[in-house]
């Protein structure tokens, strides 16, 4: 696991908020997903790429409750998540062709996890998958189980890029809280960005 802290410059978080507000408001846009046992997440998602669909735990072209298309990936973002992916030498390459959106309000968070959900080809490879944070700051949480009181906690601040590959692919991981007016003052007054947390994660299925 590497973390490259404020690694995205400020004008590509710019040009990320712009295009995330582009893209969220047409068709594949942002919507609140629901788990299998129909509780809502505390987040507002979009997938680009391939459609991610969290009820059936697996990838589509569309989504089930509206039939919409994911939205292709931006090439500066993927341009973005190659250089990090490169700058960590230590993790083998990827050609993104999912990108999930997470839009977390500051009273979002998401629970311990593992992002199991590709192929048996990525996983097996322990191919990276990276996180780009952009606005507010939020404690993230991650360790080898389910249990949070075991969790190791660490702050991603807008910028930061975490990639998570090889040994490290299927840790546990997830948001405990966002922190409230911890947003660059330069972001907000270029982007109008509400107050929260945009999270990019890129992967190769």
């Amino acid at each position: 696991m590497v973390l490259l802290k404020g690694f995205v410059k400020p004008e590509d978080q710019i040009g990320m908020v712009s295009m995330c507000r582009q893209l969220g408001k047409g068709p594949g846009g942002f919507y609140r997903p629901s788990l299998k046992n129909g509780a809502k997440l505390n987040l507002w998602m979009m997938s680009l790429g391939k459609n991610w669909d969290p009820t059936a735990r697996s990838y589509g072209p569309t989504r089930p409750f509206d039939g919409a298309q994911a939205p292709t990936i931006p090439d500066a973002f993927k341009m973005i998540a190659q250089t990090a992916n490169f700058t960590a030498s230590e993790f083998p390459q990827i050609n993104p062709d999912i990108c999930i959106v997470n839009y977390y309000t500051n009273s979002g968070k998401l629970g311990l996890h593992q992002d199991r959900d590709e192929s048996e080809s990525s996983l097996s490879k322990g191919l990276p998958f990276i996180s780009i944070s952009i606005g507010d700051t939020a404690e993230f949480l991650f360790g080898d189980t389910r249990d949070k009181d075991q969790a190791t906690k660490i702050n991603l601040e807008s910028g930061d890029v975490l990639i998570l590959g090889g040994e490290s692919r299927l840790l546990f991981h997830g948001i405990s809280h966002v922190k409230t007016n911890t947003a660059p003052s330069w972001l907000k007054e270029e982007t109008g960005i509400r107050p929260g947390r945009l999270n990019l994660t890129f992967r190769q299925y």
